[in-house]
């Protein structure tokens, strides 16, 4: 069977299932710092500076975020600043547009991970999804996992922003045939960001085995609960620590205080107030 009839059949048999509940823990209650573990803390911008990649790691130390997620040429400084700290080193891969050949990326891959990074953010190759090229598609994520060599887990960005749901679908499908461990929504450079229908569809597509991360617009404690009840088990963003943080007040005008053990007088998140909840 060639990979154009297995897309389909893989598919079809997806779509007939998506009217199972997402797989998010619906009716847990979060606490602000139990988010740390979900937030890949992200730095990506194309002016990042030294400094503000240190700074970024400083507060994925502080708050024990998941992972720092920076562009590769900053993978072995961050590699090295996290070690001993529990939080991974994480890069991005064919950053922003995906359009490079499967080969640029494989070696991208291959040299990240030499340089100390356990994940491996892919963006695939939208156009070829809009082709319908899915032979390409796949051996564009297969060139990523295979040079990961199980050394680093592979997130796949699919862009959801720019694909139908039928699109999404498939993307989804390929990525786990191709052996990825996450499928993730967006890389947050294009005309959208996460959203909670597109997150419920990509975890009922790929289904309880592997992650998704959520990425692009989670700014809030609010967004990444409802991100997380939609099925999101990893978190992209810039706005960490906000988000573990808690909600901007508690309905009184005072903020939250999370008791991460870091303050003195002053809140470490730039909060006035603060409010030891034991």
């Amino acid at each position: 069977m060639d990979i154009d009839s297995i897309i389909k059949q893989v598919t079809a048999e997806l779509c007939g299932k998506l009217d199972i509940p997402a797989t998010g823990s619906q009716d847990l209650e979060y606490s602000p710092a139990s988010l740390a573990k979900y937030i890949d803390h992200t730095i990506l911008k194309a002016d990042a500076s030294l400094s503000d990649v240190t700074k970024v790691c400083d507060e994925a130390k502080k708050f024990n975020f998941a992972s720092v997620c920076v562009n590769s040429g900053y993978i072995k400084f961050v590699a090295d600043y996290l070690q001993g700290s529990g939080a991974t080193p994480c890069c991005v891969v064919g950053f922003p547009l995906g359009a490079m050949i499967p080969e640029a990326k494989a070696d991208e891959t291959a040299r990240s991970v030499a340089d100390g990074a356990k994940e491996i953010d892919m963006v695939v190759n939208v156009g070829a999804i809009k082709s319908d090229d899915w032979k390409l598609v796949l051996k564009d994520i297969e060139g990523v996992v295979n040079a990961a060599k199980g050394r680093a887990i592979v997130k796949v960005i699919i862009e959801a922003c720019l694909l139908t749901d039928e699109e999404k679908v498939k993307a989804c499908a390929v990525s786990k045939l191709a052996g990825a461990h996450f499928v993730k929504t967006s890389t947050g450079f294009s005309t959208g960001g996460a959203t909670v229908e597109d997150v419920k569809l990509m975890r009922e597509t790929v289904g309880p085995d592997i992650g998704v991360k959520a990425s692009g617009g989670v700014r809030t404690y609010e967004d990444a609960v409802a991100m997380i009840k939609a099925g999101a088990t990893r978190l992209g963003t810039s706005n960490g620590s906000s988000i573990v943080a808690g909600p901007s007040t508690d309905g009184n005008g005072v903020s939250n205080c999370v008791n991460c053990g870091a303050c003195r007088n002053v809140c470490p998140t730039g909060r006035t107030a603060i409010i030891k909840q034991y």
